[in-house]
């Protein structure tokens, strides 16, 4: 199952996306996490994600780790791995994200920590 379309484009209070690509078990993005933006600490029970960084500098969070990213570096994210992006730099970060995985939905997200309070109850007591 895939809830994608070629074009779709969400805001989020730490940058943007744009769906490019859309296929029967994959769907690549285009996300650009302003200066100062992070990402949700999070993970996925039904998909598997690989980041290529296009520019700028990425600080990842995979598991326990921190990882520094640069333009042409990339880190791929297994399924139920807990993961995030940060952008601590002054310009844009923008990557790719190839999503792969039986069923690709907005709605696969679990929030551990967020800097925008956009953790849900359910979450908070696991």
């Amino acid at each position: 199952m895939n809830n994608y379309k070629i074009g779709e484009t969400d805001t989020r209070p730490w940058g943007n996306y744009r769906v490019l690509a859309v296929g029967e078990k994959f769907v690549v993005k285009e996300i650009t996490v302003n200066s100062g933006g992070i990402l949700s600490l999070q993970r996925h029970q039904h998909r598997a994600e690989h980041w290529i960084i296009i520019s700028g500098e990425a600080v990842v969070t995979l598991d326990c780790n921190e990882i520094p990213l640069g333009k042409d570096e990339s880190v791929f994210i297994h399924k139920t791995a807990w993961h995030r992006i940060e952008n601590r730099a002054f310009e844009p970060l923008i990557f790719i994200e190839v999503q792969t995985g039986d069923i690709l939905d907005e709605a696969d997200i679990e929030r551990r920590e967020d800097k925008y309070n956009r953790i849900d109850k359910l979450t908070r007591l696991n």
